[in-house]
């Protein structure tokens, strides 16, 4: 099963998220974690990330007679490339979108169902905008997104940080026009 495939599932893919940031969990943390989804499906998508090599085995202890296993991502396992992007159908396009829409209504709910949960003081946003952008001020803007928040990627969890999801998403609702009435 190639990356792709293997992402373009909603409790792998809230897995890969869980694990971001050097973490090293266990499989039952992974389950407090996801709590909508059922143990036996956790453990079934975490032996078969570990089994693709996506994630690997950080330490392993034994505790009350059995083997525990703290996992850890392999971040250069869990990359598409925009060449194996480029080779995608639409059909295949629709999936992976729908399952990245799926991981985020189950992510946001999943936050709203904590009982600490203040989206107020925790500043989320869902915002979205429609904006006028030709392909070279487009390019400029990923670019500009791409240094606010690459250097935010390598960010270690720590006391006085929350992990957030961050899902940008770009694609044109309307093409340019040669004969657009202009102002």
């Amino acid at each position: 099963m190639d990356t792709l495939e293997l992402l373009a599932h909603p409790v792998r893919l809230r897995i890969v998220h869980a694990m971001r940031g050097g973490r090293a969990l266990t499989t039952a943390q992974l389950c407090a974690r996801i709590p909508d989804a059922s143990k036996a499906m956790v453990y079934r998508h975490v032996d078969l990330l570990a089994t693709s090599g996506i994630l690997e085995v950080a330490d392993e202890r034994r505790v009350r007679g059995a083997v525990e296993r703290r996992y850890r991502l392999r971040h250069d396992r869990v990359v598409v490339d925009a060449d194996a992007a480029a080779t995608l159908s639409p059909d295949d396009h629709r999936r992976v979108f729908a399952t990245s829409m799926a991981v985020l209504v189950a992510e946001y709910n999943a936050y709203l169902d904590r009982d600490n949960s203040d989206p107020a003081a925790d500043l989320v946003g869902y915002r979205q905008h429609a904006v006028w952008l030709n392909r070279s001020e487009l390019e400029e803007m990923i670019s500009e997104l791409r240094r606010a928040i690459l250097p935010q990627l390598a960010n270690q969890p720590a006391p006085d940080r929350a992990q957030y999801l961050l899902s940008p998403i770009f694609f044109p609702i309307e093409q340019p026009s040669a004969d657009r009435e202009t102002d």
